[in-house]
């Protein structure tokens, strides 16, 4: 029996039909998890982020062979973005209270998300710093990646959709939101010390690639790496015309 999940599932008043849903799996597997089976890797990353916990806090057994090679800072890897619940970017910006940062090609799915733009607004009313850095779509590097991903000019046309879709944020003065002319080798999407980084791969829609959930530790330097990425094409961006 792994006392230390079936704890963590309670905590978080989950039962096991709901786990089941969020990751794609039939209940009796994670019955099993519960009885002390050890998840594939992609269901224990996935499983951890749902919990906000660390994987080696719900498997201790594990931590001699991977402690070594995973910093402190790494909460959970998703496979892939899609793998990453809604109710995980809600939590994740909801509980921003200094500063939230975007940065993108297009970003369209958090966009399109009515639930989500509530609750930027509701962030930037609480005092919130919001910035949100997208590809200029009349630029080559999103030429580009629309190629890479094989969907061609429908990327600029994404952006134009995300501009459009943030345009009330900025409008009410909630946002502030730029454009960049920049390659991007991820995705960034950081609330004050937590951060989810897609990582893009050449051909992959980023959708299909992993995502490093981080969050900021003194004895390591991964959060500030992928934070002074942001600010040096934040700094090179300019305000849609």
């Amino acid at each position: 029996m792994n006392d230390l999940l079936r704890r963590a599932l309670f905590r978080a008043r989950l039962s096991e039909e709901d786990i089941a849903a969020h990751l794609g799996v039939d209940p009796k597997t994670v019955r099993r998890w519960i009885d002390g089976r050890i998840p594939y890797p992609r269901h224990r990353w996935a499983l951890a982020g749902l919990l906000r916990a660390d994987e080696h806090e719900l498997w201790p057994e594990l931590a001699p062979a991977q402690a070594a090679v995973q910093p402190g800072e790494v909460v959970a890897v998703y496979p892939h973005r899609w793998s990453v619940s809604r109710e995980a970017w809600h939590r994740l910006f909801g509980n921003a209270r200094r500063e939230i940062a975007i940065l993108a090609y297009s970003g369209l799915f958090l966009a399109e998300d009515a639930g989500l733009i509530s609750v930027l607004s509701a962030r930037a009313s609480a005092g919130v710093d919001i910035r949100i850095a997208l590809g200029d779509p009349g630029s080559p590097r999103a030429a580009e990646r629309g190629t890479q991903e094989g969907i061609g000019d429908a990327m600029a046309a994404k952006i134009r959709n995300a501009l459009a879709l943030y345009r009330p944020l900025r409008e009410a003065g909630h946002a502030a939101i730029r454009l960049h002319r920049t390659v991007l080798y991820n995705s960034i999407y950081r609330a004050d010390d937590e951060m989810l980084v897609n990582q893009h791969a050449y051909g992959i829609p980023a959708a299909n690639a992993p995502v490093f959930h981080l969050r900021r530790a003194p004895d390591s330097d991964m959060f500030d790496n992928y934070l002074a990425s942001f600010e040096r094409v934040w700094s090179r961006s300019a305000a849609p015309r």
